[in-house]
């Protein structure tokens, strides 16, 4: 038990790296001559990078038959949602100072935005409904149902940074192929799980497994 709850402290102090990163780069003045659009994309980089972490979990879990990944998803996922959250955080207010005419005008001219938004309101209720409490509130079905929203969180992710870069599109055609794959994965899994009785207990197990996290 011990053993386990210090291997998630590894990871909680993992996922805090890159904030400690762009604190410290902060201090030293050392953000670039564009320092919000330095923290702009930082962030956001680190949100999508989390989020396929997370959508790479239980793939990772079954091939490597390492059931106890499942116990860091919630807490990959959270982090994810975390710097998503300083993401549109540093666009919404250091970049436009919540001038709300200037970010309407950025919804019609810019569709990366729209994508990001997207994003960003797909992970909103995955963050609030993570806990155990909520798992009971819903019901393992009900619950399971939401959390597929991680799905098109990661779509849209991707699409964002499809439509955000100029021309150098490696990054974004990279996290789109891992997403592609994880999707693809669990595609093949559930084509798989219909044709077994052990179907009918799927919702009541993902329960469970996410109350133990």
């Amino acid at each position: 038990m011990l053993r386990r709850r210090w291997a998630k402290v590894a990871v909680f102090v993992l996922c805090l790296v890159p904030l400690a990163r762009l604190a410290w780069r902060a201090w030293s003045g050392d953000l670039t001559a564009n320092p919000i659009e330095y923290i702009t994309h930082f962030t956001g980089d680190w949100a999508i990078r989390l989020l396929v972490a997370t959508l790479a979990i239980t793939p990772l879990r079954k091939l490597l038959q390492l059931p106890d990944l499942i116990r860091f998803r919630r807490m990959v996922g959270l982090f994810a949602f975390f710097y998503a959250s300083l993401h549109f955080a540093t666009w919404f207010g250091l970049d436009k100072f919540f001038d709300m005419h200037e970010i309407l005008g950025d919804f019609v001219k810019r569709r990366f935005i729209i994508a990001g938004l997207a994003t960003f309101l797909a992970m909103l209720p995955l963050a609030v409904t993570s806990t155990k409490g909520w798992i009971r509130r819903l019901g393992g079905r009900r619950w399971q149902m939401l959390h597929r929203l991680v799905y098109l969180a990661g779509i849209t992710a991707c699409v964002h940074y499809f439509w955000l870069v100029k021309s150098d599109i490696r990054l974004p055609a990279l996290y789109a192929t891992l997403v592609a794959i994880l999707l693809a994965y669990r595609l093949v899994s559930w084509s798989r799980a219909r044709r077994t009785p052990a179907v009918a207990v799927s919702g009541r197990r993902a329960a469970a497994a996410a109350a133990k996290e």
